[in-house]
């Protein structure tokens, strides 16, 4: 997404070695350092934290530019680095293998990885979900609603939000994934083959509708506010290096929080970045804004419920193997420390 999605992945120099760690974030602030600084960076020698991001630019490509991360982490002797994904499978694929340990990505590739036995922690709540995901369809089709999708072919990321929004959708209008055609497809993908016409309807998320509905291009055919499904976003950690490393966990959101009040002070000035980093008007990417503003705040009990409906759908459905308490991921100790 432009607005969002920052993702940590932190490696030692030999790829794997993650040793040692306790709470130290309260102790590491300031440019002098203390005896405890020194330490921490005998405790921190040789690791790497890489920060992923779905879409180039945006939020975070202004942290990038005035090195935010870095100047940060550089205190406690522990590099920094920046990586791109498509979408949010990637992210689970790669926490999976060790390769990354935080990220920043949608419900449904969460409760998926849980099901996996991927272990992670959710650190804190990225989007509302209310609008920020939506089924679009070219502006002049003769689709009007979601029942209309029968015997079509609808495009959409295998195990994304969307993915879980479309299938709930299509559930509440009393139609089969059988009932039509689904075409498994990242967003580079999607976007040239929904505008030559090769798919019907395409289930994503933005920036990817108010791009499309804004040039004219498409118009929602739902959305989660329609239809009664949030669809939100989170920061999640590896759950080792969140054990092992929960100041840094703690330092990564409090920078994030950085990004995020300077985004909210200077809000003309980001909305003239992000449109001139997407060569389209500013009144875009405003709009944007209006579907999915980037927040960084403790989940509710009421999110984690609305978690659990997901997680029992897609079991229900078979796009997950076993039962899961999604509760069990969730923990806001890191964003509550983050903000005191």
């Amino acid at each position: 997404m432009i607005i969002m999605a920052v993702f940590i992945s932190g490696c030692a120099a030999n790829g794997n070695d993650k040793s040692g760690g306790n709470n130290a974030s309260g102790n590491k602030a300031g440019n002098e350092k203390s005896s405890n600084e020194e330490a921490g960076s005998d405790k921190y020698k040789g690791l790497t934290v890489t920060i992923g991001y779905q879409g180039s630019g945006g939020l975070f490509g202004k942290a990038i530019e005035e090195k935010w991360f870095e100047e940060e982490f550089d205190k406690l002797g522990v590099k920094v680095e920046f990586a791109e994904f498509q979408s949010g499978p990637p992210m689970t694929e790669a926490m999976a293998s060790n390769r990354l340990d935080f990220a920043g990505l949608g419900n449904m590739p969460i409760i998926a990885a849980q099901a996996a036995d991927i272990k992670f922690t959710v650190i804190s709540q990225a989007l509302e979900g209310k609008n920020n995901v939506a089924i679009i369809v070219p502006k002049d089709s003769a689709i009007q609603t979601i029942a209309d999708l029968k015997g079509k072919k609808v495009s959409v990321a295998k195990g994304s939000n969307a993915y879980n929004f479309l299938y709930r959708g299509l559930e509440g209008a009393g139609l089969k994934s059988s009932d039509l055609e689904i075409i498994p497809l990242q967003p580079d993908e999607a976007q040239p083959a929904f505008e030559s016409g090769k798919i019907d309807a395409w289930a994503t998320w933005d920036p990817n509708i108010t791009l499309n509905t804004l040039q004219d291009k498409a118009r929602v055919l739902a959305d989660g506010e329609q239809l009664g499904v949030l669809s939100p976003s989170f920061y999640i950690a590896r759950k080792q290096f969140a054990d092992e490393y929960p100041e840094l966990v703690t330092l990564y959101l409090k920078v994030l929080d950085k990004t995020l009040k300077w985004e909210n002070d200077n809000w003309d000035e980001a909305l003239d970045r992000y449109a001139a980093e997407r060569s389209v008007p500013k009144a875009l990417i405003e709009a944007i804004f209006v579907r999915s503003k980037s927040i960084s705040i403790p989940v509710s009990d009421e999110i984690i419920a609305e978690q659990q409906k997901t997680a029992d759908f897609q079991y229900e459905i078979k796009s997950i193997r076993k039962k899961i308490d999604v509760s069990e991921v969730f923990d806001n100790r890191f964003i509550e420390e983050a903000q005191k």
